[in-house]
C-alpha cells in the first residue's frame, strides 16, 4: 500500500513553527517510505480566512525547500485540493449519513442554543447539543423542509459504549463516547461543512493512510473515528505528534520570542538551519549527529523514533545551527544571503513582533549605508537617511562615491571576516557599516581600554600609523606577530593595543577581524580615521 500523507492547515493566520515542524515529519515520513506528500487547504472557516495567509502558505513551503506531490498549482487526481471547491462533495455525504440514520436534521435556532448555553453555564453542566432534534419524526421533519426551515446536519453519537483507536505514537487509546461532543454540527445551516466533516471525507476520498498531527486533536480523534465507522470506512493510522514547548513547559507562544517563520526569517535565521533545527525537536535519528542534509532527513526519518513527551524549543540552540549552516556557506552564498537585510530588502522588510525583550533587527540602509535601486543595483545611503538616527545610532554620513561593482567588491571582499562571527544574516548589516559610512568619533572614554588611561590611549593610536602602513606588505600571521609586539614594546596587552585602533577605524567596539577590516577599507582612509580620532584627545 502507497503511503499517503497531508499537510493540510487552515489560512487563518501565519504559517508557525508547529505547523512547520508538523509539515516536515509528514514529508519526511512520505519520502521514507516513497510515498506521497499532499498539500490541501482546509478553508471551511471563512471568519478568519485571509488570501495573504494562503499566499504565505506557499511561500513558507518554498522558502523551506517542501516540495509537496499534489495540491496548490500541482493538481492531482484526487482534486481540488481546497476545501470551498467541494462543498457539494460534503453535502452529499452528509446526507448520505442521514440516510443511514448515522445523522439528523437539526432545526434549532441560535436563541434557542444561546438558551442552553446559558443553562447549562449556571447550571454548570458539561457543554453541548441537548439532542433535542435527534428523535423527530419524519413527518415532523418533512413539515419542517417544506416551510423552509433552516437546518444543520448532526451526528448521531452513540449514547453508550466506548470508542477506540490506535496511535502509531501513544498505542491504544479509548474513549468514553458520553465523553464525545454529543451529536457536533457536520454541515451548516448555510451549507458549509465544518471542520470534521471535511476532514474525514478528504481523507477518505485522496486515499490518506496516515494521519500525523499534533496533539491537540486527540480529543477530536474518537469524533472522527465514529465518522469513519458510520461511513463504513476504514480509517487511517493516526499519530499524534508531540507539542512545541517554551522553555517554560508551556505551549511555545510569541512570549518565548518569534513563532511565526516569517518572523524567522525577518531575524536572519536560514531556511537549512530551521529545518534541521525543527526536524530534531521529538525526533532522533539513527546516527546521533547534530547536521543532517534534507535528504539525509527525508531517508532516515521513522515514526518509531518520535518521542511521546513535549519537546522545548530552544533559540541558543537554533543559533547555533543558523552560524553553523552560515559557515558552510561560500562568500557568493553569504553574499547573496545577507545582501537583503544590509539594504532592507526582501525578507528585511517583512514584519516582526518587536518588544524591549525581542527588539527589531537592526537593518536596512540607516544602519549599513547601502541601499538598494528599483533596478537591483547598489548605491550609497543619502546622507538624510544615515542622518536619521534610526535603531539609536548616531547620524553620519556616506563615505562619497562608489559605483554599484564597487560596493559589490568590497561585501564579498568583508564575507570571509563577517562569516565566522554572524549569529544572524541581520548581524551583517551593522558589521559592514564602517565600510559605507563615515563613523562619528566615538567619545573619548569610550575608546580609552579600562587598563589604560588618556595618555597610554593616545601614544597607541599614535603607534597605529606605523602598524596600520606595515599591513599590505604582511601576511595575516605577520600582521599578528606586527600588533603583539607593538603591544608587548608599549608594556600592554594585546587586545588594548587593539580596541582604540577598533574604536578609531570602525566606529565601533564589535566589528569584523581588525587587520582585514583595514585592508578592505584602505591604508588612507583608516589612517585618516585615526587622525581624525587623535584630534580628539
Amino acid at each position: 500500500m502507497e503511503v499517503r500523507v497531508r499537510y493540510a492547515p487552515s489560512p487563518t493566520g501565519m504559517q508557525h513553527i508547529g505547523g512547520v515542524r508538523t509539515a516536515l515529519f509528514n514529508y519526511f515520513f512520505a519520502r521514507s517510505k516513497g510515498g506521497k506528500f499532499i498539500l490541501r487547504l482546509e478553508d471551511t472557516d471563512r471568519t478568519r480566512y485571509g488570501e495573504e495567509y494562503v499566499k504565505n502558505l506557499y511561500d513558507t513551503m518554498a522558502w523551506l525547500n517542501i516540495n509537496w506531490d499534489e495540491g496548490g498549482s500541482k493538481g492531482g487526481e484526487y482534486g481540488p485540493y481546497v476545501q470551498s471547491e467541494r462543498f457539494e462533495l460534503y453535502k452529499k455525504y452528509a446526507m448520505e449519513l442521514v440516510e443511514k440514520g448515522e445523522a439528523y436534521y437539526c432545526f434549532c435556532d441560535e436563541e434557542r442554543l444561546e438558551r442552553i448555553r446559558a443553562l447549562q453555564t449556571k447550571n454548570k453542566m458539561p457543554p453541548g447539543y441537548d439532542r433535542n432534534c435527534r428523535h423527530l419524526t419524519p413527518e415532523e421533519v418533512k413539515a419542517n423542509l417544506d416551510a423552509g426551515k433552516p437546518y444543520v446536519i448532526r451526528l448521531k453519537v452513540p449514547l453508550e459504549g466506548v470508542t477506540k483507536f490506535n496511535d502509531a505514537l501513544l498505542g491504544d487509546i479509548e474513549w468514553k463516547n458520553e465523553d464525545i461532543s454529543p451529536d457536533p454540527v457536520l454541515l451548516k445551516s448555510d451549507g458549509f461543512p465544518t471542520y470534521h466533516l471535511a476532514n474525514v471525507v478528504d481523507d477518505h476520498l485522496m486515499h490518506i493512510t496516515h494521519v500525523m498531527r499534533a496533539q491537540e486533536w486527540i480529543p477530536s480523534t474518537p469524533l472522527h473515528v465514529q465518522m469513519y465507522r458510520a461511513f463504513g470506512w476504514e480509517p487511517p493510522q493516526f499519530c499524534h505528534l508531540p507539542m512545541v514547548n517554551g522553555s517554560d513547559g508551556q505551549k511555545l507562544s510569541k512570549r518565548h520570542g518569534a513563532t511565526s517563520v516569517n518572523e524567522f526569517r525577518a531575524r536572519g535565521y536560514l531556511p537549512k538551519a530551521i529545518v534541521n533545527y525543527v526536524a530534531m525537536l521529538g525526533c532522533s535519528y539513527e546516527d546521533g549527529r547534530d547536521m543532517y542534509p534534507m535528504s539525509d532527513l527525508e531517508r532516515l526519518f521513522k515514526m518509531e523514533h518520535l518521542n511521546k513527551a513535549g519537546a522545548v524549543f530552544d533559540y541558543k540552540k537554533l543559533e547555533w545551527f543558523n552560524g553553523q549552516y552560515m559557515r558552510e556557506m561560500s562568500d557568493e552564498e553569504l553574499y547573496e544571503a545577507v545582501l537583503p537585510f544590509i539594504t532592507g530588502t526582501g525578507d528585511a522588510a517583512l514584519p516582526v513582533n518587536a518588544s524591549e525583550q525581542f527588539p527589531a533587527p537592526k537593518v536596512g540602509p540607516a544602519v549599513s549605508g547601502i541601499a538598494m535601486n528599483e533596478d537591483g543595483s547598489l548605491s550609497l545611503a543619502s546622507d538624510e537617511v544615515l542622518s536619521s538616527g534610526a535603531f539609536g545610532f548616531a547620524p553620519v554620513k556616506s563615505v562619497g562615491n562608489l559605483t554599484s561593482e564597487q560596493i559589490k567588491e568590497k561585501l564579498l571582499a568583508l564575507m570571509p571576516l563577517i562569516k565566522e562571527r554572524l549569529h544572524f544574516l541581520t548581524d551583517s548589516a551593522e558589521m559592514v557599516r564602517f565600510l559605507f559610512t563615515e563613523p562619528a568619533v566615538p567619545p573619548v572614554e569610550q575608546i580609552i581600554p579600562k587598563k589604560l588611561d588618556a595618555e597610554m590611549t593616545k601614544k597607541v593610536l599614535e603607534k597605529s600609523k606605523e602598524f596600520i602602513k606595515a599591513l599590505p606588505n604582511l601576511d595575516h600571521e605577520a600582521q599578528e606577530n606586527l600588533a603583539r609586539s607593538m603591544a608587548e614594546e608599549m608594556g600592554i596587552k594585546m587586545g588594548d593595543f587593539m580596541m582604540p585602533i577598533r574604536m578609531a577605524v570602525t566606529g565601533s567596539r564589535v566589528s569584523p577581524p581588525l587587520m582585514g577590516s583595514i585592508l578592505i577599507l584602505g591604508i588612507d582612509k583608516s589612517l585618516e580615521r585615526v587622525e581624525k580620532t587623535l584630534a580628539t584627545f
